[in-house]
C-alpha cells in the first residue's frame, strides 16, 4: 500500500504559498506523503510564484483556477478576511465535494467555511506556528461535520511533518492561537530582552544570544523530556542566598506572570474578532 497522502491523478494545493504554506509544503515534501508532481501553490505574485517553485521544486502561479478540479486536498492558508473570496473562487473554479479543505485561517471556524461552501465538504480547521519551518512546530486541529477518520489521519500526517500535531476540540482554538500560534514573538521578545541584558553586563552580542537561544531550547526539552513541572526544575536552579534567587524577585517584581498572562487574554480577544471580519 502507498504512504503518499493522495491516488494518482489527485493533487495537492496550498492557496496561499506564504510563510505558512510553504514551511507545511516543505514538510509534506521532505518526509515522502506526495510526489512533487502531486503539489502546487498558488501565490500573490509571479515573482513570489518563481521562488516557490524554485525552492521546493513544484508548480506555483498566482492563477490557480485550472488546477481546483484535481484536487484531493487543499490547504488554505490566506488572511480571515479573504476566507469568503477565496471560496467563491474554488466552488467556481470546479471544488470537488470530496475534496478536504484545510484552513490555517486564525479565528475562522469550521461551521464558517461549511456556510460559505453552502454544501457538503469535509472541513479541517488547523493552527501551527511558525517553528514548522525548521520542524518543530505544534499544530492543534479539529474537523467539521463533513469529516471523518481517514481525513484527521490525513491531517495529522502533515502536522506530524512539521513538528508535534495534537486533535482538539473546537472551542479552544481562539485561546490556543493566542498561546501558541502568537507565542513564538512571545519567546524572541524574552530572547531579545535576556540577550541586550547579556550584553549590559559585558557579554559580546553573538555570544549572549547563543546562550540564550540555547537555553530556552534545552530548558524547553527539560520540560517535555523530565515531564516534571516547570516550577520544580526551577527550583532545582534555586540555590539558597544564590544569584538565580536575586533575579527570580526582580522578575516577580516586575509582575512578569500577569504580564505573560495578559498578553495571552489581549490575542485572544483579537483572535474572536478575526473571525467576524468580512467572512
Amino acid at each position: 500500500m502507498s504512504d503518499l497522502l493522495l491516488e494518482p491523478g489527485r493533487t495537492l494545493g496550498v492557496v496561499g504559498a506564504g510563510v505558512m504554506g510553504t514551511a507545511l509544503l516543505k514538510g509534506i515534501l521532505d518526509h515522502g506523503l506526495l510526489l512533487p508532481k502531486q503539489a502546487w501553490a498558488a501565490t500573490k505574485t509571479e515573482a513570489s510564484s518563481i521562488e516557490v517553485a524554485g525552492s521546493l521544486g513544484i508548480r506555483a502561479v498566482p492563477a490557480y483556477e485550472s488546477w481546483v478540479p484535481s484536487a484531493g486536498i487543499l490547504l488554505i492558508a490566506v488572511k480571515p478576511g479573504q476566507a469568503a473570496k477565496v471560496i467563491e473562487k474554488l466552488k467556481l473554479s470546479g471544488l470537488r465535494e470530496d475534496t478536504l479543505l484545510i484552513s490555517v485561517l486564525a479565528g475562522v471556524t469550521t461551521e464558517t467555511f461549511e456556510t460559505l461552501l453552502g454544501r457538503p465538504q469535509p472541513v479541517i480547521r488547523a493552527m501551527p506556528n511558525t517553528p514548522c519551518l525548521v520542524g518543530h512546530g505544534v499544530t492543534v486541529y479539529c474537523g467539521g461535520k463533513g469529516v471523518e477518520a481517514r481525513h484527521l489521519a490525513i491531517a495529522e500526517r502533515i502536522f506530524h511533518s512539521v513538528g508535534q500535531a495534537r486533535e482538539v476540540e473546537e472551542h479552544y482554538f481562539n485561546a490556543i492561537t493566542a498561546l501558541s500560534g502568537s507565542g513564538p514573538a512571545y519567546m524572541y521578545l524574552v530572547m531579545e530582552s535576556l540577550a541586550d541584558a547579556g550584553v549590559r553586563v559585558g557579554l559580546p552580542r553573538d555570544l549572549a544570544m547563543t546562550l540564550v537561544a540555547q537555553t530556552m531550547m534545552g530548558s524547553a526539552k527539560m520540560v517535555q523530556e523530565t515531564g516534571r513541572h516547570p516550577a520544580a526544575l526551577r527550583d532545582d536552579v534555586t540555590t539558597p542566598a544564590g544569584c538565580t534567587i536575586g533575579g527570580l524577585l526582580m522578575l516577580e517584581d516586575g509582575k512578569i506572570r500577569s504580564v505573560l498572562a495578559r498578553a495571552v487574554e489581549e490575542a485572544t480577544k483579537i483572535v474572536e474578532q478575526l473571525g467576524k471580519s468580512k467572512s
